[in-house]
């Protein structure tokens, strides 16, 4: 049986304090009790949700990818969450999927969030980034996105669903909690799969509250973990044999309607 073995870390941030949030975290995931393969981290861990990506932004090589490398070799894990990112004179809110020998894959947040004038600041990606581990199809994005489920849909429906596990990195507000518990639920349901999403808690540097929520839901849409309020360090283990007994009981996925994104 095909296992994958997660750690969510629901943590606060200190506001705009790379040293802070990288010594903090690294504090937290090197002290994981127990085995775990893949660990999971908010939206811009490093920062908090800035709009000051001139002052905050950095490189592929540059200090948060270089402790992104060095913690998951130590660890032995994959380690994933979202920086603020320059590139090529432009700025982005990129996830970064670590392995521990060093290679990695990234995915540009495609929808920014323009009521906090992430759009003014910050370019869009145009590409998914569907990362593989042990048997496991990951399909990571942040935050914002979860709003579209047009950009979280299973492609290629006749060769069988093309992802087993969706993950959410996020920094969404306490005021919109019960869209974010209903969203991830209607995802999980309507992709046959298993969810992941990972929020912060605490207050940012604009006053806005954190509530966590973070949240791990089965593909018939049940939660399987969910913590709300405080930080929290939760591993669990997802099986790949419930996942597939379910798709073939509810085969669902075969009615899907074909599409593609342009």
């Amino acid at each position: 049986m095909s296992t994958l073995t997660i750690t969510i870390v629901q943590t606060r941030l200190h506001w705009e304090d790379k040293a802070a949030n990288l010594a903090m975290l690294e504090e937290k995931i090197l002290g994981v009790a127990g085995p775990t393969e893949l660990v999971l981290l908010p939206e811009m861990f490093s920062t908090g949700f800035s709009m000051n990506p001139s002052r905050l932004a950095e490189g592929m090589d540059g200090e948060t990818v270089r402790w992104m490398k060095a913690v998951a070799a130590k660890k032995k894990v994959i380690l994933a969450g979202s920086v603020i990112i320059e590139e090529d004179g432009a700025y982005f809110n990129r996830l970064i999927w670590m392995l521990p020998n060093g290679k990695s894959g990234v995915y540009d947040k495609r929808h920014r969030f323009a009521y906090a004038g992430e759009d003014q600041e910050y370019t869009a990606g145009n590409k998914r980034l569907i990362a593989s581990v042990k048997g496991w199809k990951i399909n990571l994005q942040i935050c914002y996105d979860l709003r579209f489920p047009v950009w979280a849909r299973q492609h290629q429906a006749s060769a069988g669903p093309e992802y087993d596990l969706l993950v959410y990195v996020a920094n969404w507000p306490e005021k919109r909690q019960h869209a974010w518990k209903s969203l991830l639920t209607a995802r999980a349901i309507e992709n046959q799969c298993y969810v992941a999403g990972i929020n912060r808690v605490g207050e940012d540097g604009n006053g806005i509250v954190y509530n966590g929520g973070s949240t791990v839901i089965d593909p018939l849409g049940e939660t399987l973990y969910q913590k709300d309020g405080d930080e929290d360090l939760f591993t669990i283990t997802l099986r790949k044999e419930e996942l597939d007994e379910v798709r073939e009981r509810f085969p669902f996925w075969r009615d899907a309607d074909n599409f593609t994104i342009l």
